[in-house]
């Protein structure tokens, strides 16, 4: 039985998509990125595909009559090339319904915030005025409500008296590019299943859906130390 063939959306830098690179290239994840496609020309994501050797596409909107007609194109191209699973990863654009119903529980996005906190963009930055103690990421499945859909699992960072958006920023990535590829594994494996629009993961391990920041690894709050 070969890999599964993934493809990843991109529109800017491309590091969650690096993430999933190197977790398939070293056998991790049992799945091949075998298509990045852009809406953007000049996104990085594009040579980091090139450096990878992964086929790459660009589908720039203003080529297309309207949003339907730009979905299905690259709803073409991932079927063009025998793609299994999507995976959205800094993907600027809003996806139309008819899109995400044709590869249902089979697209994946990862978001800077616990969902359902904080939809929408300008997360960081919205995070710190509301005074929040921790912020993260959410990988879930994706359905035409934005940033809506079953969650797969979370990571969880520490907000700092420190942070700036760009510092929150930076912290939520590192937790996101360990997030990313583990759902992407549990996807391909076969391990999710979604029931009344919830995940369940099949032989969960206690944790195996929350991942924490190295700065809370270990931490307890007053009362756990009291119990100790």
């Amino acid at each position: 039985m070969g890999l599964s063939r993934v493809a990843v959306l991109i529109s800017g830098s491309g590091t969650n998509l690096q993430a999933l690179i190197d977790a398939t290239r070293s056998g991790a994840v049992p799945a091949e990125i075998a298509l990045v496609v852009s809406n953007r020309a000049q996104a990085y994501g594009l040579e980091r595909a090139k450096r990878a050797g992964i086929t790459s596409r660009v589908l720039l909107p203003r080529d297309f009559e309207g949003r339907e007609a730009f979905d299905a194109a690259i709803d073409a191209v991932l079927r063009e090339h025998d793609i299994e699973y999507v995976c959205l990863a800094g993907y600027m654009r809003v996806l139309t319904a008819d899109f995400v119903h044709r590869w249902h529980d089979r697209l994946l996005n990862i978001h800077p915030s616990l969902l359902p906190a904080f939809r929408g963009l300008d997360v960081h930055e919205r995070v710190l005025e509301a005074g929040m103690p921790v912020s993260g990421c959410t990988v879930h499945f994706v359905r035409p409500e934005v940033d809506d859909g079953p969650i797969i699992l979370q990571g969880v960072v520490p907000v700092l008296p420190e942070d700036t958006p760009q510092r929150l920023q930076a912290r939520v990535l590192e937790v996101e590019h360990r997030c990313y590829p583990r759902a992407l594994d549990f996807l391909v494996r076969g391990r999710l299943r979604v029931e009344g629009e919830r995940v369940e993961l099949e032989g969960e391990r206690p944790g195996e859906r929350l991942l924490l920041h190295p700065r809370l690894a270990g931490f307890l709050l007053p009362s756990d130390r009291e119990r100790r």
